[in-house]
């Protein structure tokens, strides 16, 4: 087994994370601390979303990612950037029999749109969510059609940025993988998303089914989501386990908000590494339930 390990921290996660809980980064100078606190903690990537200051909501304002972006940098840290561009596909179908009068939770743009921020600030990986989903109970779908899809992963590799495929179905793994037939995607990262209402369920069967169907050599982590309540009443999320014979491991704990992936099989030497930088010291760690034992991978030799 190769117990190298890829540490990722989601910075603030997506949907309504600042109202279960005070600690969520809501600010540019916040969610960029937190960037560099996760850096320093030993993560080698940070995926960022941003939130209105005002209001703590999600937000799409190429001005905060901006700020966001030009923190990080200034504060000369060893981290990989993943910015979303999954928001901006909301849709709220209206209510009964009016379902053209569309509710106010819509965010609904087109794939250019989606992307503005990542053609401004180019960051090393950058997030494409693969196929329309009822997302949660109510009458809210996360819309990204077949033609939004190619549109965005044919500028997303002329950008020369990595995408990172968010699956979250079975169907979606499968127009994924017809995307990179037609040339569309040059060695995408997957992220298989499990329990998220109303996608693939987070159990072994789907996962086995999914992970059987991942490309040959696939880099691969993914999320398994189960809520619960906790004490006060919250949902919080439970970790993954390691998917046999394939590439990736990844394990989400607390609120979706830290993420830990292992990529082994298919992976590319990140070279934009300069020399002299700090480096994670490579040591034995182990998750609390004992199960897993892994090294940290130098961050001269990080790879994606």
């Amino acid at each position: 087994m190769n117990h190298d390990v890829i540490i990722t921290c989601a910075l603030t996660g997506a949907g309504d994370t600042t109202a279960r809980s005070p600690h969520v980064p809501v600010t540019p100078k916040q969610i960029a601390a937190a960037a560099v606190e996760a850096a320093k903690a030993g993560a080698t990537v940070v995926h960022c979303h941003v939130r209105d200051p005002h209001t703590g909501k999600f937000s799409r304002d190429v001005a905060l990612y901006r700020e966001v972006m030009e923190r990080i940098r200034e504060a000369d840290i060893d981290i990989i950037v993943n910015l979303t561009a999954g928001m901006g596909g909301d849709l709220e179908i209206g209510d009964g029999e009016h379902p053209m009068e569309f509710g106010a939770n819509t965010d609904l743009v087109g794939p250019m749109t989606r992307l503005a921020h990542v053609e401004e600030l180019l960051p090393e990986i950058c997030t494409l969510d693969c196929g329309t989903l009822n997302f949660g109970d109510g009458d809210t779908i996360y819309v990204s059609t077949p033609s939004q899809l190619r549109a965005g992963a044919r500028r997303i590799q002329a950008l020369r940025v990595k995408a990172e495929l968010e699956i979250f179905d079975t169907g979606h793994l499968w127009f994924a993988k017809q995307m990179i037939k037609e040339g569309l995607l040059d060695n995408p990262l997957f992220q298989l998303c499990l329990g998220i209402p109303w996608g693939a369920p987070a159990d072994t069967t789907t996962m086995k089914a999914m992970v059987d169907n991942l490309p040959a050599n696939a880099v691969v982590g993914w999320l398994w989501y189960r809520p619960h309540a906790d004490a006060d009443g919250r949902a919080s999320s439970v970790a993954g386990r390691q998917c046999p014979g394939r590439s990736g491991r990844q394990l989400v704990a607390g609120q979706g908000r830290t993420r830990h992936q292992r990529s082994t099989g298919g992976t590319r030497q990140r070279n934009s590494q300069p020399p002299g930088r700090a480096s994670h010291d490579p040591g034995r760690r182990s998750h609390q339930d004992g199960s897993y034992q892994a090294r940290l991978v130098p961050s001269r030799h990080k790879t994606l």
